[in-house]
């Protein structure tokens, strides 16, 4: 049985779609990543999955019931907003969830201890994403719902939260992680994509990206074959000392760059590339 699930879900905010027909399942012992651009619809879909929106049509069940006070004894939420109370210091917040939840109290991670006196709202961010975290493992849940949870931290604390996340999978747990990286996405079991409120895509990375294409062309006269490029309506970005047009045949791009010396293959496309092309798809 599905830890959460989502069928056919769809939410109105008046005449706006945010979520349209969305399915999505996490397992136990999965870290499913939630992927799209700002207003894909990826923050609407969780708040429908814990309850704290209705949908509209479609219907979401957690531990194969309807959302409930209940059901949310066995979550773990760390909100974009972390959900922290500033004015606390880190063992004090950690102390505030175990009594809400009724469990035994346990210490902080040995890493936290060092800012045990100091209130959360001084703290850098990363730190405050540990303390997150913290909390949200407090009663042991057994689905960890994660909304952009590495944003605005450095790559080292980005490491160490996604050792968590990890850890909590290894330990039986469910995840459900949103992020905008694609190098965090490549840690995930399984990707959901969205875009404009639909899934657009689901699977592995090997299965989103499949037989997707880039052609790369590589030139000295990198800035005017940009120029013609893009001209000629293609999506091309400069990665290196190539430009790679994910999406587009070869053929094309050699027409495009008539008169242009250049070396002009075709390669495997990247997730970002992938990606960028399902987001486009639907506009």
């Amino acid at each position: 049985m599905p830890l959460a699930e989502a069928a056919a879900v769809t939410r109105r905010f008046d005449d706006v779609v945010a979520v349209d027909r969305a399915d999505l399942t996490v397992a136990p012992g999965e870290v499913v990543g939630l992927l799209g651009a700002n207003g894909a619809g990826k923050t609407t879909l969780i708040r429908l999955l814990l309850g704290l929106l209705l949908p509209t049509t479609g219907s979401v069940r957690l531990f194969g019931t309807a959302p409930s006070r209940e059901t949310r004894r066995r979550l773990g939420y760390v909100p974009q907003g972390l959900g922290l109370y500033e004015d606390l210091t880190p063992r004090e917040n950690l102390a505030f969830a175990q009594h809400a939840f009724g469990v035994e109290r346990r210490v902080l991670a040995d890493d936290l201890r060092r800012f045990d006196d100091t209130p959360v709202g001084r703290l850098p961010l990363g730190v405050q994403r540990r303390v997150a975290f913290e909390q949200a493992l407090a009663h042991r849940p057994d689905l960890l719902v994660l909304d952009e949870p590495t944003s605005g931290v450095g790559p080292l604390a980005r490491a160490r939260l996604w050792e968590t996340i990890r850890d909590a999978a290894d330990d039986g747990r469910g995840v459900l992680v949103t992020t905008h990286y694609m190098d965090e996405a490549q840690e995930c079991d399984r990707l959901v994509v969205m875009a404009d409120g639909r899934v657009v895509a689901e699977g592995s990375v090997a299965a989103i990206v499949g037989a997707a294409r880039a052609v790369v062309v590589v030139t000295e006269q990198w800035q005017r074959a940009f120029e013609r490029l893009e001209r000629a309506g293609m999506a091309v970005a400069l990665v290196g000392r190539a430009l790679r047009v994910p999406g587009a045949h070869l053929t094309d791009v050699a027409a495009a760059l008539s008169g242009i010396s250049a070396d002009i293959r075709e390669s495997a496309a990247s997730l970002e590339e992938r990606f960028l092309q399902l987001s486009r798809s639907t506009q």
